[in-house]
């Protein structure tokens, strides 16, 4: 860990840089029904409130309906395992990963803490920041701050932009900035500041560049990829006890289309020391 300034009038505060080799961060797979391995999940941080971890591409973040291992389940067996805790242990879920998309994610060890956590993401102006990497295909028609309106699809699952005046209608806000080109792909960093379902890809898509990888949304300009090429590489948010700013930072897998960029040299990410992660 190392002591920066933050935005808000030089608070101190608590950075997490690590580069991970793609062991460490992706989940090896026969196929795309492969259920998680249960050693699969690294840790970046823990203390008496908080879990933080890299969720593995391809492991829904809870329990659905295929029934396969979900990263919560496997969290809450790693709690009850090394507290020697009788019956189940407590574990707050305060934001969600889609099932294809790895990257960081912050747990909730008491209620308390997930009760804190839950208003800074209700605050679009507050400290819980989301910033992923995306590879796309193409470059974005526009760049800076987008706003769409999304509807989903309970029945399909499939999320798309419709007009506001369109009852259940959710705004969707981001800032997106390209960090790079390259043989007709595009590095992009993707700030979410609404949550909504599928809003990353969606979002893409509607400015004619979808992600690599997204058989979902991707359409005739689809571009296959062994995996979705969606990370939720930095995470900023403030401690719910102390009210320090912590901000975790991974590099995505160094896999295609990731390693047709230099992601360490644009984003400024240098490898862990001793200590600073470990896995379940």
């Amino acid at each position: 860990m190392e002591n920066e300034n933050t935005k808000n009038g030089g608070k101190p505060a608590t950075k997490v840089k690590l580069r991970l080799d793609v062991k460490d961060v992706v989940r090896k797979r026969k196929d795309e029904d492969a259920q998680a391995d249960p050693d699969g999940v690294t840790v970046l941080y823990e203390d008496n409130h908080l879990l933080v971890v890299l969720k593995p591409q391809n492991v829904p973040t809870q329990g659905d309906s295929s029934g396969d291992t979900d990263l919560l389940t496997m969290l809450k067996k790693y709690l009850v395992e090394k507290y020697n805790k009788a019956g189940n242990a407590y574990l707050g879920m305060v934001h969600r990963l889609d099932r294809p998309t790895g990257g960081v994610m912050v747990f909730a060890k008491t209620s308390k803490a997930a009760s804190r956590l839950c208003e800074q993401i209700r605050d679009t102006d507050g400290e819980f920041e989301k910033t992923y990497l995306a590879v796309v295909n193409g470059r974005p028609s526009r760049e800076g701050k987008i706003e769409h309106y999304l509807a989903k699809d309970e029945k399909t699952n499939m999320v798309t932009v419709v007009p506001s005046t369109l009852e259940g209608a959710k705004k969707a806000e981001a800032e997106v900035k390209v960090l790079d080109e390259q043989n007709g792909l595009s590095l992009v960093s993707v700030h979410l500041i609404t949550g909504r379902s599928h809003q990353a890809r969606v979002q893409l898509k509607a400015l004619s560049c979808p992600i690599v990888g997204d058989v979902k949304y991707g359409g005739d300009k689809a571009v296959k990829s062994p995996h979705l090429a969606l990370w939720a590489y930095k995470l900023t948010f403030a401690h719910p006890v102390t009210g320090e700013t912590l901000r975790f930072i991974a590099l995505p897998p160094s896999e295609f289309p990731w390693n047709t960029f230099d992601t360490e040299g644009l984003i400024d990410i240098v490898r862990p020391q001793s200590g600073n992660h470990y896995k379940l």
